[in-house]
Parts: C-alpha cells; sequence; structure tokens
C-alpha cells in the first residue's frame, strides 16, 4: 500500500531541510587572493581594473577585491593563498577638500553651497590596529603570500608587525614622473628574463631594512632629479621568505599605465607564481 505525502507534510519537509546545516563541500570556494586596495589618492577602479587584466585574465588566479581595511583581519584571511594589497595607511573621516584640476590637493577650489557646509575637518586616521598587523604576520609565517604594492610603506610607520613583514618604512615620493626600473638580480625567478623599463609613476622613496641579499629593483630617475636628499635612486622591489611563507614588494603602481608596462606585467605574473609556489 503506498503511503500519501500530504501537501502540509511537504511543506514541512521543505522547511526543515532548509535549517540543516550547510555541506561545506558544497560551498563555494574563496578565491585564491584576497586583494585590500584603494585610498584617498588611489582610486580602486584602477587597481582592479589593472590586476583583473594582468592577474585575473592574463595569469588566471580569482581575486576577492575589498576596499574596507575592517576586513583585513584574521578571520577574512582565513582560506586565502595570497594576500595582495595597493593603499596606503590613511583614512579621512572628517572628509577633505579636493584642489581643481592641476592644482595642488591643498588648494580648495571655490564650493558654492546653500545651506552652507559645515566646516570639514581634512585630518587622517591611521587605520591599522595591532590586531591587524598581527593579522598579516600571522598569515605570511603560516605560509601565505603576500603581494605588496607601492604605497604600502605609508602603513609601516603605524605598525611595528607590518613594517617586519614588509620591510621597509616610506621616506616619501616626487611628483609623477619618468624614472627606470632596473633590475639587480637577474637570477631570481621573478625577475628571471625581464628586462629594465622605464615608467611614469611616482617614484617611491624608502627606507629598506631587510638583507641587501632580497633586493630585486632599483629605481633611478636617469634625468638626474633629486628627492629631498636621497638623491636619485630608491630600492624598488625585493622578495624573501617569511616564516612558512613568502614575501613580495614592488614599487610602481600610481597609475594604470605603468601597472601595464608590459616589463612590469611581467614582473608581477612571476611575483605571483613565485609566492604560490609555481615556479
Amino acid at each position: 500500500m503506498k503511503q500519501q505525502i500530504t501537501r502540509r507534510a511537504a511543506i514541512s519537509g521543505i522547511a526543515a531541510s532548509a535549517l540543516l546545516p550547510t555541506n561545506p563541500a558544497s560551498a563555494a570556494a574563496k578565491a585564491t587572493a584576497f586583494a585590500l586596495i584603494g585610498d584617498r589618492y588611489h582610486n580602486s577602479d584602477y587597481i582592479r581594473t589593472a590586476l583583473r587584466k594582468t592577474l585575473v585574465k592574463d595569469l588566471g588566479i580569482s581575486i576577492d577585491f575589498r576596499d574596507e581595511v575592517e576586513l583585513l583581519n584574521a578571520e577574512e584571511l582565513k582560506g586565502y593563498k595570497l594576500l595582495i594589497m595597493l593603499r596606503d595607511g590613511m583614512l579621512w573621516p572628517g572628509g577633505y577638500l579636493q584642489g581643481p584640476p592641476g592644482s595642488p590637493a591643498s588648494l580648495p577650489p571655490a564650493i558654492v553651497s546653500e545651506p552652507p557646509l559645515a566646516k570639514i575637518e581634512a585630518q587622517p586616521l591611521y587605520w591599522i590596529t595591532a590586531e591587524q598587523g598581527k593579522a598579516v604576520k600571522a598569515f605570511v609565517t603560516r605560509g601565505g603570500g603576500i603581494l605588496f604594492y607601492h604605497n604600502v610603506t605609508y602603513i609601516s610607520p603605524h605598525n611595528d608587525d607590518f613594517r617586519d613583514v614588509l620591510g621597509a618604512v616610506t621616506e616619501e615620493h616626487p611628483p609623477l614622473r619618468p624614472f627606470k626600473v632596473k633590475i639587480v638580480n637577474r637570477e631570481h625567478p621573478i625577475t628571471r628574463g625581464v628586462n629594465d623599463f622605464v615608467v611614469t609613476d611616482e617614484q617611491h622613496f624608502m627606507a629598506y631594512q631587510k638583507d641587501p641579499k632580497y633586493l630585486l629593483l632599483q629605481s633611478v630617475n636617469e634625468n638626474g632629479l633629486t628627492f629631498k636628499d636621497l638623491g636619485t635612486s630608491s630600492a624598488a622591489g625585493w622578495a624573501y621568505d617569511y616564516g612558512k611563507g613568502r614575501v613580495c614588494y614592488l614599487a610602481p603602481g600610481h597609475v594604470i599605465t605603468s601597472l601595464w608596462n608590459p616589463e612590469y606585467e611581467t614582473l608581477q605574473k612571476n611575483a605571483v607564481r613565485w609566492l604560490l609556489r609555481q615556479i
């Protein structure tokens, strides 16, 4: 004799099944990389566009792009193999004045507002916490790879753990201008087969704090233009093992044209492969 299933019983069964725990095997896997990008001076869109071409489309890795600094934490990083960062160390919760095109950002444009705006307090908040620095350090120590770009050296003054992982602290930079990126170690898997190249970018100067043997790149202003009392040249890229993981830093990255320089694209792809232990 067949057992009849009433409509009410069927609905109850469906509802009960919806309350059962999700099978982890059926849950969507995380991307290969978590990328923290974008700040006041570096729009997230050009970074995302650049890396989606070079690393996602051309190299074939998956990236979760994020621009909320609170997401840089130990729980969020679980399950990722690679951390990518291109952003500075500041938030501007009180807002900021943006100068007109071609003028220094400190010069406010003529703003008309009715009713009048409240006074904008353009003061930076340095966002990285002690817990976030420890999370970055733990991520690489336990075997993750980290690809640091460009202005992350501006985070270093505000967190010792982050500074130790990165291996440098900013000395600031001059405005956009052409400079050459020279390969100083051609035997490393990241630089093998890569030629010197020229970009128009912010030439970041920094105090490099690790062993010189890890240096891969040097930036040089071949027009003889100096910055402060730091001369014409600075360390511009390095890579090393850190705990069970690996770290790489690459200095160019203020504009999409430098990120898409063909030699630099090859360098970035090699860096990701090396960090993921594919080469």
